[in-house]
């Protein structure tokens, strides 16, 4: 049997001009994470990589402290939904100033909500397919799996979306659920996936066994 370890990005510039690069905070989690699974022995045979700026970056964040991580194989399926996208078409007002608490939580109340609409078919947002598409294209990471990494030891780094996706479909959640898996993964978390040649099942979900330590505390971020 084969293990999928599913991280999510590091911590990305959300309230910048530019979000798809990682702050310096996430370059931090990135590297971090790397020196803890090289110090716990693990050995992947293959990474798996959304094509986005913040998930090759913190390939690079674990590789700094992880020299024989393997370099990546470029997997579209594994980007995330444009959110920027989906608020637009939702036709809201705006929800302020990102830097604030109140601009913060109004962002994630639209994103919510535009998540739902379009799973539903309520909205078509621009330069998107429909939800699922999407979701097919999601999925398609963990056929692969099956054909070809029934053993072994594989990295996936991609991001919230993605990852909410293949954990709600192994569950046989609805996709209200998966939008609440999604909005609760942090950065830099694991989630485990047991792959064999006819079936995939989920071990665990969003752990950070990296930042556990009390200096690392204010390092768990959620953007």
């Amino acid at each position: 049997m084969g293990t999928l370890h599913l991280v999510r990005h590091a911590q990305a510039s959300f309230g910048s001009d530019d979000y798809d690069q990682l702050s310096p905070l996430g370059w931090r989690q990135a590297q971090r994470l790397g020196e803890h699974l090289q110090a716990h022995g693990l050995e992947v045979g293959a990474v798996l990589c959304g094509t986005l700026r913040r998930h090759r970056q913190t390939w690079e964040g674990m590789r700094q402290a992880w020299p024989s991580l393997p370099e990546p194989v470029v997997w579209p399926g594994l980007d995330e939904y444009d959110s920027a996208a989906l608020i637009e078409a939702l036709h809201a007002p705006c929800a302020g100033d990102p830097h604030t608490p109140e601009g913060y939580r109004a962002h994630f109340r639209l994103l919510r909500d535009a998540l739902r609409q379009w799973m539903d078919g309520v909205i078509t947002p621009r330069g998107m397919p429909p939800y699922e598409a999407w979701r097919r294209n999601a999925l398609e990471v963990l056929e692969h799996a099956r054909q070809q990494h029934a053993q072994g030891e594989v990295l996936v780094i991609s991001s919230g979306g993605p990852i909410a996706t293949l954990v709600g479909h192994l569950l046989g959640v609805q996709p209200e659920t998966t939008v609440e898996l999604n909005l609760r993964l942090r950065n830099t978390a694991l989630s485990e996936v047991a792959v064999a040649p006819k079936r995939c099942a989920l071990v665990s979900f969003n752990t950070l066994p990296h930042l556990s330590a009390p200096q690392h505390r204010d390092w768990i971020t959620y953007a």
